[in-house]
């Protein structure tokens, strides 16, 4: 013995529909003023539990907070293996497909760590990366970087809350607080990106692992009074068994060895 309503909200289910097809990136009360424009008497609280019913009102994309990012001067680390830097870089093969970097080097002398590439480079693989480098060099009590996606995520806050080290990100739109790497990136962008086309990952590993390797060893930096990177952290402080970055291919054959065991 319930009242049953009597309201008939088939013309207005109609109206909202077709205004939803028509416009489909416009809200609740774009849809609301096209009606009144067009002379239906309707009220908004109704429109609206008819806007409701029907499943129309558009989810809204909530841009992600960030923490506070505090401004930290940078500095040159008294060592080997204090800080790191870290970053992504992006470029296209010959067939037009695109392949992305990410960059490792030594803030104590601009050493060249590791330079992974690949089609896609998730934090999964980040932070893969960073524990072979961990277990070859020693683990970093910094490490410094941007605000990208794969920097900030869940696994990689993980990742360096378990070892022990700290994350400094840089402050949004202030890629200055990550100069070494900047720096560094327009070399490599210089002497191998924009250098060579590239036929697949092979050519862009292979490039990457001579001109890796000239860096370290023989191309003078002028920021450590005209040696090489590696030379620098020999005659300053010994680097007590610690192995260069030449043999970067073998973090690439790992690599391949392992996607090749999951795939048995």
């Amino acid at each position: 013995m319930r009242y049953q309503s009597k309201k008939d909200d088939s013309t207005i289910i109609d109206q909202l529909q077709k205004l939803a097809v028509d416009h489909p990136r416009e809200g609740f009360w774009k849809s609301y003023y096209r009606l009144r424009n067009k002379g239906e008497q309707v009220n908004h609280k109704r429109l609206h539990r008819v806007y409701k019913k029907i499943g129309l009102p558009l989810r809204r994309k909530v841009k992600k907070r960030l923490p506070e990012r505090v401004k930290e001067p940078l500095s040159v680390p008294n060592r080997f293996t204090h800080t790191w830097s870290i970053d992504f870089m992006h470029d296209v093969l010959n067939n037009g497909r695109k392949f992305r970097t990410f960059n490792v080097i030594d803030d104590y002398n601009r050493e060249v760590l590791f330079i992974e590439s690949d089609y896609s480079l998730k934090s999964s693989r980040m932070v893969w990366v960073l524990n072979h480098l961990v277990a070859r060099y020693g683990k970093p009590e910094k490490i410094r970087m941007d605000n990208g996606p794969e920097l900030i995520a869940k696994l990689t806050q993980e990742w360096s809350h378990s070892q022990g080290i700290d994350f400094k990100y840089i402050q949004p739109g202030k890629p200055t607080q990550n100069a070494f790497i900047e720096r560094f990136n327009r070399s490599y962008r210089n002497g191998v990106l924009n250098a060579f086309l590239f036929d697949d990952l092979d050519d862009v590993r292979e490039q990457t692992s001579i001109w890796v390797n000239d860096y370290n060893h023989r191309r003078p930096h002028d920021s450590l009074g005209g040696l090489p990177p590696v030379s620098y952290r020999e005659k300053i402080k010994p680097s007590h068994g610690h192995h260069s970055a030449s043999a970067t291919p073998s973090l690439h054959y790992a690599h391949g060895k392992e996607q090749k065991e999951k795939i048995k």
